[in-house]
């Protein structure tokens, strides 16, 4: 197992140097980087002390589904996010990363059988978008930057998120409040910048079952089968909320479909509203991973290259 591990590390990096995000100013035009080699790059400096053209900064938010069936997952992602940001470090750019869970607080009522009375069914156990703060990981704000001592530890440890949060995942619904209610409210102030990339990545290993109203559901019909927020609007939000699609870029690591699929972790829904959400975004925006790959290297190496691509195309800030 360790020569496993070891390996799978190894591949790691040099996946990631090979196709993702290289360091800044390392091209000297001879055709070697001095990152490792790779087409993409973070953008060079131009002399001034800023990027000759693309984004400088970063702000990441990673949703973690926190349901009963994650535990493996979120060990894997603890294991392998210090390579993960590893890269965004090479890379110069000044990055804030945070992360909260796909549990939301719902309500809804339920016709008990046809004609018959409709109850009234709430829950309200999620972190409604809200950055955690664990201190236990020795972390002192909702979120880690690049200049704090043991970053890549301190996230580590806050990716364990548990596995006893709401089975209905709302990771769309979790984005949206991360940035407009919990902004509103106070419990996110400070995290987002606006001259800053906005980057999320999703893990979840179910399908999205988002719903924004209250809803009234009839008999034998299931929270997330009906009445949900169509993907389109969290689309809509990111670009109103950002001022510019090319100021945001998402990377959803879950069941790529058609169909369930299976790996070391266990099974993975076909995340569906997930995909919708994607395909509407555009690949320049937004990307689907696959969470059965058998290891999230692969997921992570594919949003570090799709964050990558979007930090040089990155709309200058009038």
């Amino acid at each position: 197992m360790r020569l496993v591990r070891l390996a799978l590390s190894l591949w790691f990096v040099a996946s990631f140097v090979a196709c993702g995000p290289t360091a800044r100013g390392d091209d000297d035009g001879d055709g070697v980087d001095g990152g490792g080699g790779g087409d993409a790059s973070w953008p060079t400096d131009d002399g001034d002390g800023g990027a000759a053209d693309g984004c400088e900064k970063i702000d990441i938010l990673f949703v973690v589904d926190n349901s009963g069936s994650m535990g493996q997952e979120q060990t894997n992602l603890a294991t392998n996010f210090p390579q993960f940001l590893a890269v965004i470090d090479a890379s110069g750019l000044d990055y804030r990363v945070a992360i909260t869970t796909t549990g939301m607080d719902y309500a809804y009522h339920q016709a008990t059988i046809p004609g018959g009375p409709v109850l009234p069914i709430t829950e309200d156990d999620g972190d409604n978008g809200a950055m955690l703060q664990p201190g236990a990981c020795g972390m002192t704000r909702r979120w880690i930057e690049r200049t704090d001592v043991n970053a890549a530890a301190a996230f580590a440890c806050a990716a364990n998120v548990g596995t006893s949060g709401p089975s209905d995942e709302m990771p769309l619904a979790a984005i949206r409040a991360a940035f407009e209610d919990r902004i509103a409210d106070g419990t996110n102030a400070g995290f987002r910048r606006p001259d800053a990339l906005l980057a999320v990545v999703v893990l979840t290993d179910e399908n999205d079952c988002s719903y924004e109203q209250p809803v009234t559901l009839g008999f034998a019909e299931s929270l997330c089968d009906s009445q949900m927020e169509p993907p389109t609007n969290y689309v809509a939000f990111l670009d109103a909320y950002t001022g510019d699609r090319g100021r945001w870029a998402a990377a959803m690591i879950a069941g790529p479909g058609p169909g369930s699929c299976s790996s070391e972790f266990g099974n993975a829904e076909y995340a569906a509203r997930l995909a919708a959400f994607v395909a509407a975004a555009g690949p320049s925006t937004a990307i689907m991973s696959s969470i059965c790959a058998g290891d999230l290297t692969v997921g992570l190496g594919e949003a570090l290259a799709l964050f990558d691509t979007a930090c040089q195309n990155f709309p200058p800030i009038d």
